[in-house]
């Protein structure tokens, strides 16, 4: 009988560190850190964060829901549940006082997420003028053009730009494959390839943007930018106040979202902008869709004025 119970609690043990194992190390950083918000609640509250409770749960939305977006709410709340689950812990997230109170945040706040502005191609122009233009020492504008062209052009994540390394690049006669080792969608470590054709305009192109960025460098392994995944935005940030735009409604996501706008509003087709960005669900790619179609579907086209 003892033996069973030691077999069980190591199982036990086991399992918990499987659904460690199961989260990329920038996504379980995410979780703690939204974490550790409810759990400075928590304290400041007299509330025990670890196991929690549904009510408390509760407390910390209608909290929170007085100065965040509904799905900052929902991020957070998905977030605490895989910590608790690390741990050993189970949360009824489910639960009705949970469901029901974001029910009603959602009926007076409304749930539409206003995000950072995507980099769209008129804005990408402006944006790598103002890297030519500017007083940076030549050695980094090439590397942060060859950043903004590839994040870009590959609709790549922050952290899968950061991540790139020599030996994922191959450089072919129709342009350059990436390989993404793991991704936000991509947990289980399969990877996949991004294919970045060359442009015509040379100027923006982004191939040949990363090969002057290469040979500048004298790269030869490691990190091909060797810059956190923050700087990423601060680069945006800066050149898009060099170039007059408001840097403050850009992020490093504005290359993403960037992408999957404009190629939604050239008429790329659902799947293949999904087969770039990497997503699983039409719904963040369908949103894009509907973002770029505000002005080509519009009804008021039908108007001669």
């Amino acid at each position: 009988m003892n033996n069973l119970i030691t077999d069980i609690k190591n199982l036990e043990l086991e399992t918990i560190k499987n659904l460690r194992n199961s989260k990329s190390a920038n996504t379980l950083r995410a979780y703690q850190s939204d974490y550790n918000d409810f759990s400075l609640f928590c304290s400041k509250n007299g509330f025990q964060a670890m196991p929690t409770q549904p009510k408390i749960l509760a407390l910390y939305l209608t909290h929170l829901s007085s100065y965040s977006k509904y799905s900052t709410l929902k991020r957070r709340l998905a977030s605490i549940s895989i910590l608790h689950k690390t741990k050993g812990h189970y949360i009824d997230t489910k639960h009705p006082i949970i469901m029901e109170n974001l029910m009603g945040i959602k009926r007076v706040n409304g749930s539409n997420q206003k995000g950072k502005k995507p980099l769209l191609i008129n804005d990408l122009k402006v944006l790598i003028e103002a890297i030519h233009q500017s007083k940076e020492k030549d050695f980094r504008k090439t590397r942060d053009k060859a950043l903004v062209l590839i994040g870009f052009s590959g609709g790549f994540r922050r952290s899968e730009l950061v991540d790139v390394e020599y030996e994922d690049i191959e450089f072919v006669s129709e342009g350059v494959k990436i390989f993404v080792k793991r991704s936000k969608t991509d947990q289980s470590g399969e990877g996949m390839t991004k294919a970045i054709p060359y442009f015509d305009n040379k100027n923006f192109c982004p191939v040949k943007s990363l090969k002057n960025w290469i040979e500048v460098s004298e790269l030869k392994k490691g990190k091909i930018f060797n810059i956190s995944d923050k700087s990423v935005a601060l680069i945006i940030k800066k050149y898009a106040n060099y170039a007059g735009l408001d840097g403050h409604r850009y992020a490093g996501h504005s290359l993403r979202s960037g992408f999957a706008t404009s190629t939604a509003e050239s008429g790329a087709e659902e799947r293949n902008i999904m087969a770039m960005t990497g997503h699983k669900s039409t719904e963040m790619v369908r949103r894009y869709i509907k973002e770029a179609n505000l002005f080509k579907n519009n009804a008021l086209n039908k108007i001669k004025i």
